[in-house]
């Protein structure tokens, strides 16, 4: 694993423990969200390994899809989980308030954390520092 994609590993934890916070807070579209920053996250991981690096959300979804779950390296439902996410996030952001269920957003962070157990075992572990 690079130092890059350690730092969106790590950047992917502290959202899930974000979304946890937010959710005990009653706060499930912001939960939701954050849930989904870390698969986005993580899908980025996954495509900085490859060299690839992408500034629309839309395109990480896309290319995460046809590089890594199309093409067998990961699980399709990891890129359906990515989708899904990215569609609650939009919802619980720009919708209207109270939309997004505290049972969707536990859905969300469950998801969230097969995504960085499925990254931890494909990308390795932490760079060793210089």
């Amino acid at each position: 694993m690079t130092e890059d994609q350690w730092e969106l590993i790590e950047e992917a934890r502290d959202s899930i423990g974000a979304a946890k916070l937010l959710l005990g807070g009653e706060y499930p579209g912001y939960a939701a969200s954050r849930a989904y920053y870390a698969m986005f996250y993580i899908a980025e991981a996954f495509l900085e390994g490859e060299g690839m690096s992408f500034s629309k959300h839309s395109a990480v979804i896309s290319a995460f899809g046809q590089h890594f779950a199309h093409a067998g390296k990961v699980p399709l439902e990891f890129h359906q989980f990515l989708r899904e996410a990215h569609d609650l996030r939009q919802i619980g952001d720009y919708g209207e308030r109270a939309t997004v269920t505290e049972e969707q957003a536990r859905k969300q962070i469950a998801r969230a954390e097969q995504f960085l157990d499925l990254a931890e075992r494909r990308l390795g572990s932490a760079p060793e520092k210089a």
